[in-house]
């Protein structure tokens, strides 16, 4: 029996009905990760392109474009279990170039951050609140890395009530094969793997008149 007759016949990998109210989750688009100068990032032009069109479109539909970033305070980088066994990531202090969200990712004054200090974007922050506020039902996550912060914010976001659609192209990480094993594994058991054309060919079909901008206009966790 392959592998995937084996999630299949234990009843993984089935897709999950869209809503019609989504918002987009750039996870940790920030220079300490996309800039290849620093030691903990990786080339990502290509998929903060990718992600770039499905932000702009949504910010023309008026749906929530949420941006993500992790930063610590000095002490933080001295005291966390997770910067012991990651121990690149103490680079990543606030106030520090590292943790400004690229500017190629087109990211507009009106976008609220999260600044988070684990690999979800839900744990310890107030995302869930914010996507709850604005009325969404489905979260489209994008960003880095696939294999570490865009899966746990893949988990944390249907645990919380959330329809999770993942484009792979829209998700990078630092080497091919915790990506697409991480791909698999959201497919099975957290959201959908779709690409880029398709949500913006979603995001067409389910336009309307009646979105407006959430409430947190020009605010954030930050």
């Amino acid at each position: 029996m392959s592998q995937d007759e084996v999630y299949d016949k234990a009843g993984f990998g089935r897709s999950a009905p869209r809503g019609t109210r989504p918002a987009v989750i750039v996870v940790d688009f920030s220079y300490g990760f996309t800039d290849t100068s620093y030691p903990t990032a990786a080339d990502m032009t290509a998929e903060m392109a990718a992600t770039r069109r499905l932000t702009d479109a949504a910010r023309e539909q008026g749906f929530p474009v949420i941006y993500t970033t992790i930063a610590y305070q000095p002490w933080e980088a001295e005291a966390l279990p997770w910067l012991r066994k990651a121990t690149g990531m103490k680079a990543l202090l606030a106030g520090t170039r590292l943790v400004e969200i690229d500017s190629a990712t087109g990211i507009s004054a009106g976008d609220p951050i999260i600044v988070k200090h684990g690999a979800s974007a839900f744990h310890g922050t107030n995302l869930a609140g914010l996507l709850t506020a604005a009325g969404v039902d489905t979260v489209v996550v994008t960003g880095a890395t696939t294999s570490g912060c865009v899966r746990a914010t893949a988990v944390d976001a249907v645990q919380a009530g959330f329809i999770v659609l993942v484009p792979r192209d829209c998700c990078a990480d630092r080497a091919a094969a915790p990506h697409e094993a991480n791909l698999y594994d959201i497919a099975q058991k957290y959201g959908d793997i779709t690409s880029a054309d398709d949500i913006l060919n979603w995001f067409d079909q389910i336009r309307s008149p009646d979105w407006r901008r959430p409430v947190y206009e020009g605010e954030g966790d930050q």
